[in-house]
């Protein structure tokens, strides 16, 4: 009976913990067969990128152009249930298939906002009347090879604010840094591959015909991400990740005609999200 209690505290006080840092204290428990949920807000950058419009006699490409996101302010607003999806905000579901690894589901809502006015080289051709409702095009009639424009407002207005939406499948890995004795407080790395669909809902104006679109199913993504997880206890988690993204957008709604105008660009973009969450 003896050796039975020495061989059971033995495995009891076995670390199931893995990480590569090979912290002081370890945990003496696994994750794996848990769920986690959190959720939080973000920040993002775009780099520049090509636009190309094509329709009834039209087919033109602006390149280079500038964009930012549109965060909201931070406020007590943020806490009202119903407008909590209103700023860029990260949803994830996620299960640790190891101790050390999970699968997830997340929808990261970010927005991005084209500047304008502003100045870009513009390639191919815009008729004089273009779309299904022959809408004017003004001055700005013509065949360009590389020329430099303004855009303006009476151009054009490109958004995804409702939003630059990723609805994505990660695979993550943790490793602990550090380690409190009781092992219940921790802080981790996380890193993580992902892949999945770019599903915006773009408000777009085209010399001046268009609307807020409906969400569609425009093209794919996929992104890296590193970040730290600090858990406050066993099962309360903050955590900052910063991730890195490439996307294809090949049907993007612009005038409203979907049968028969669209857009199509290829954004990079990083991401910085603080979310809070729960694991069980």
């Amino acid at each position: 009976m003896q050796a039975q209690e020495i061989k059971t505290s033995s495995l009891n006080n076995t670390p199931s913990s893995k990480s590569l840092f090979n912290p002081e204290n370890k945990r003496n428990f696994s994750r794996k067969g848990d769920f986690f949920f959190h959720w939080g807000y973000n920040n993002s950058w775009y780099s520049k990128s090509d636009i190309r419009f094509q329709g009834p006699n039209y087919d033109f490409t602006l390149h280079d152009v500038v964009a930012h996101d549109r965060q909201s302010k931070l406020g007590w607003d943020w806490l009202n249930p119903s407008m909590i999806s209103i700023p860029q905000y990260n949803i994830r579901v996620g299960y640790f298939i190891k101790d050390n690894y999970s699968i997830s589901i997340g929808w990261d809502h970010m927005k991005y906002v084209m500047d304008i006015p502003q100045n870009v080289s513009i390639t191919g051709t815009i008729g004089k009347n273009i779309t299904p409702e022959n809408v004017p095009t003004g001055a700005l009639a013509g065949t360009y090879n590389g020329q430099t424009i303004n855009v303006k407002e009476s151009m054009l207005t490109f958004e995804h604010t409702d939003g630059f939406n990723y609805a994505n499948i990660e695979v993550e890995r943790y490793d602990d840094i550090w380690v409190a004795p009781g092992g219940n407080t921790s802080l981790t790395l996380e890193t993580g591959l992902g892949g999945g669909l770019m599903v915006p809902r773009s408000d777009v104006r085209l010399f001046g015909l268009g609307r807020n679109n409906h969400w569609n199913i425009s093209g794919y993504g996929i992104s890296a991400k590193l970040g730290l997880k600090l858990y406050i206890w066993k099962r309360v988690y903050l955590q900052n990740t910063t991730k890195v993204g490439a996307t294809n957008l090949t049907q993007i709604h612009t005038t409203g005609w979907d049968e028969y105008d669209h857009a199509s660009q290829k954004i990079n973009y990083l991401e910085n999200m603080w979310v809070i969450g729960v694991q069980f």
